[in-house]
């Protein structure tokens, strides 16, 4: 009996800070920020920090850009989120970069369902 292959794969993302010249910025966000995302672990180079309504703003869209979408969808071609704050010019843009692969069982406690149970 062979092993069952459980792993699937996710793109790493780089969420950068896009600083419009002339623009009024209130967030914070400054040419250059960003942090990645591996998996689930967000990481952010030593010095730089991100407002929390920005990171609010993006949050729920990362989790799809992870994850391969069709060429036509929306979520494979819009990549900037606008600051929350109406009057800040700053935006986020989600860059996908390389794919890793993760493994079912090293992800989560619940088991992937046998051939006769529902997916």
């Amino acid at each position: 009996m062979s092993a069952i292959d459980d792993g699937f794969e996710l793109y790493d993302l780089r969420v950068e800070a896009v600083i419009p010249e002339g623009k009024p910025i209130y967030c914070g966000a400054k040419p250059g920020d960003h942090f990645e995302l591996r998996g689930e672990m967000m990481s952010m180079p030593a010095g730089q920090g991100f407002s929390i309504y920005s990171i609010s703003a993006v949050l729920p869209l990362l989790a799809a850009k992870q994850r391969e979408t069709h060429p036509n969808d929306w979520m494979t071609s819009d990549a900037e989120i606008a600051c929350p704050d109406p009057n800040c010019g700053s935006r986020l843009r989600i860059v996908r970069l390389g794919k890793r692969r993760f493994s079912h069982a090293e992800t989560t406690a619940v088991p992937l369902p046998t051939e006769s149970e529902p997916r």
